[in-house]
């Protein structure tokens, strides 16, 4: 795959044995000029910091670093230079990890035992102004998400499924209060409670999740 221009990289990796594998994968693609390597995330916050974030099109980084993680690396990165594409090349892959860089809006995740070509292949992708997750991180985050769906819906109470029912339908807290012949302060307190357990953030976020357990007719 031919890219429009040369691309500049950096690549972060506090293990240099994977970071020198890294480096000698990507040298020998022309289409990419690695201008920073580093070993710790602070330290590629320091060059981009510097100079502005200027000249650089993707940072490929681990996640397990000192000082700055990756985790905290990405977020800088698209705070401070939403410009600049990241991906992520690790063996962590637990679903809080990724959910957690999704959420912060990293551009691919890729494991540290991927082939040669799919390291390329993200890359080029990513550059194109797509995202590229490797399969096995897909299907890492979905079994999680359905796990936790599963444990979530196991652990809502036949009270709560009714409250959180009757807030999709769009029922006022009075309303919900006097069909289940409670108080409004303990339909509250249920609703408080959906939020937290439920990790959503509003009324739409239940809503969403009603839908997503059949809850609705």
């Amino acid at each position: 795959m031919t890219l429009a221009r040369k691309y500049k990289l950096i690549v972060a990796d506090d293990h240099k044995m994977f970071l020198d594998g890294l480096l000698s994968i990507i040298a020998n693609e022309s289409d990419f000029e690695i201008v920073m390597t580093a070993n710790s995330g602070q330290n590629v916050i320091k060059y981009l910091d510097n100079c502005e974030g200027k000249d650089v099109d993707l940072v490929v980084t681990d996640i397990n670093m000192p000082d700055v993680t990756g985790i905290e690396l990405n977020k800088h990165i698209k705070s401070k230079f939403p410009n600049i594409r990241t991906l992520v090349v690790s063996m962590r892959h637990d679903s809080k990890t990724i959910h957690r860089l999704t959420e912060d809006q990293v551009d691919g995740y890729v494991p540290k035992n991927a082939e040669k070509g799919e390291l390329i292949l993200a890359i080029e992708t990513i550059l194109k102004g797509e995202k590229y997750f490797s399969e096995s991180i897909k299907k890492a985050y979905m079994d999680s998400m359905f796990n936790k769906e599963k444990d979530v819906i196991t652990s809502l109470t036949k009270r709560e499924k009714e409250v959180l029912k009757l807030i999709a339908e769009e029922h006022t807290t009075q309303e919900i209060a006097d069909k289940l012949f409670l108080s409004k302060h303990t339909i509250e307190g249920y609703r408080k409670n959906l939020i937290s357990k439920l990790e959503v953030r509003n009324l739409a976020g239940l809503t969403k999740y009603a839908i997503q357990l059949g809850l609705l007719d």
